[in-house]
């Protein structure tokens, strides 16, 4: 596949119409005469009662409701940390990424793992780390993984400010449901997942953006503007959208950018088998044997490491890219 970049005026018409000049990370423009919904949970509240809740629209709060106090500068300081995670958490940060890219609008969007919804659903048991987890820990998980980074300890003003903005976004959010909206859509598994069929699709939808090299693009000063989907700068393979059900419902709901929805199940499935056959930065939790750790954490379908793609067993060739000592 050749290389396939736009010619100048192609790439600022394109970022024109994504809204994208001059950002680092994926943000919507937001009505500021929206107001979040009254979801409340009162202690007499009934199963029922509950289910019929958990099916509301869930709207967070604006970001004119931030107080204007020490508490506000937290949340503040959370909400630049997932726009520009490059620039405010970079100590803990070994690849490209920015937590935005993959929880879109600043982690308000939903169907884009919104951080409003992952906030009231923990603590929660996760098969990934068998115990159950903290919402810090799973935040720990993404730096560890997503970013190729290292976890921030707990203490630490990144931690803490990211919990704090989940917490400001999840105001007036019920505990205990399973929110519209969290994570990514589950779509229907198809008769097949077909590499070549993802290929082409990414060649006529993704590699104006992404490069026809999964590299991402860069502004003229540097700035990531389109995220790495593969190599040393992207997420490693202890990351959940290595999974290719993941990224599939991700780019289903997501993908193009401004554009969600606009491609097939089979479209999103086979695009995000492509991707995911792609090396990447290695898991963190590497035994020393690439067939070992496939049957510990990744003996799934979903999973293509230590599968044989293009004559190349995935995992086999992959460094740790510029993962920071832990």
């Amino acid at each position: 596949m050749s290389e396939s970049r736009p010619d100048l005026q192609t790439w600022a018409a394109g970022l024109l119409f994504l809204g994208l000049a001059g950002f680092v990370g994926y943000s919507l423009p937001r009505p500021e005469s929206s107001k979040p919904a009254e979801i409340s949970m009162s202690k007499d509240t009934n199963a029922a009662d509950k289910d019929a809740q958990a099916k509301q629209v869930f709207t967070p709060p604006r970001d004119d409701e931030i107080p204007d106090d020490d508490f506000g500068k937290m949340i503040r300081l959370g909400s630049d940390i997932f726009h520009d995670t490059q620039k405010n958490a970079k100590e803990f940060v070994g690849n490209a990424l920015q937590c935005a890219n993959c929880h879109i609008d600043r982690g308000r969007l939903a169907n884009s793992a919104p951080l409003w919804a992952a906030y009231v659903a923990y603590p929660a048991f996760r098969d990934k780390d068998r115990r159950v987890n903290t919402f810090r820990e799973r935040v720990q998980g993404c730096f560890r993984y997503s970013m190729n980074g290292k976890a921030p300890p707990l203490g630490d003003n990144v931690l803490v400010a990211i919990e704090t903005y989940a917490y400001f976004l999840a105001k007036g959010a019920p505990t205990g449901v399973d929110l519209p909206g969290r994570g990514y859509p589950k779509l229907p598994k198809p008769a097949s997942l077909d590499y070549g069929r993802g290929a082409q699709v990414y060649a006529q939808k993704c590699a104006v953006c992404h490069g026809a090299t999964g590299q991402g693009q860069n502004s003229s000063d540097g700035t990531m503007v389109f995220p790495p989907l593969w190599g040393e700068r992207s997420y490693n393979w202890g990351a959940g959208m290595s999974s290719i059900s993941n990224a599939a419902g991700f780019i289903k709901a997501n993908m193009p950018l401004s554009q969600g929805n606009t491609l097939s199940d089979q479209e999103a499935w086979d695009v995000g088998t492509f991707i995911d056959s792609q090396e990447r930065p290695q898991d963190p939790r590497f035994s020393g044997s690439v067939a070992d750790t496939r049957k510990r954490y990744h003996d799934s379908p979903m999973s293509m490491y230590g599968q044989l793609v293009n004559g190349v067993v995935l995992g086999q060739n992959a460094s740790l890219g510029a993962r920071p000592k832990e």
